[in-house]
């Protein structure tokens, strides 16, 4: 059976004009979901220590954090518990998703789905003054 981290490594490589890689050195756990074309991230994946993303007890598990809307980024949170404010990352524009079993590959797809599109060449951010 595949982790949740195989199967969305998997499931981006099956989108257009996309990378999946291992940018850091000496560090294989982070991996990079980008636009092959633009080289622009739609996703990373890493293994962090548990209380980074709030939860308790000792080791590490994989998050991966995406991009979102954000008047999204609330709601993609209320969708289910193991999505929470993005590890590392600003936290009004990006999501993280923890791997621990509990988010249906439906809502995944969707989510990796959504940041491709928002990521992909031809897409602007509009910023408010």
């Amino acid at each position: 059976m595949k982790t949740e981290r195989e199967y969305v490594i998997e499931y981006a490589k099956g989108l257009p004009l996309t990378s999946v890689d291992n940018p850091f050195s000496e560090d294989f756990d982070t991996t990079v979901l980008r636009h092959s074309d633009t080289g622009k991230w739609f996703g990373i994946i890493m293994n962090i220590s548990k209380h980074r993303v709030g939860l308790e007890g000792e080791g590490k598990i994989d998050v991966m954090n995406l991009k979102c809307k954000p008047e999204e980024t609330f709601e993609a949170r209320e969708m289910c518990e193991a999505i929470v404010p993005a590890y590392h990352m600003n936290k009004k524009h990006w999501i993280s998703l923890i791997f621990n079993g509990t988010i249906p590959k439906e809502l995944m797809e969707a989510l990796i789905d959504n940041s491709y599109e928002l990521t992909k060449k031809g897409t602007k951010s509009v910023r408010k003054k």
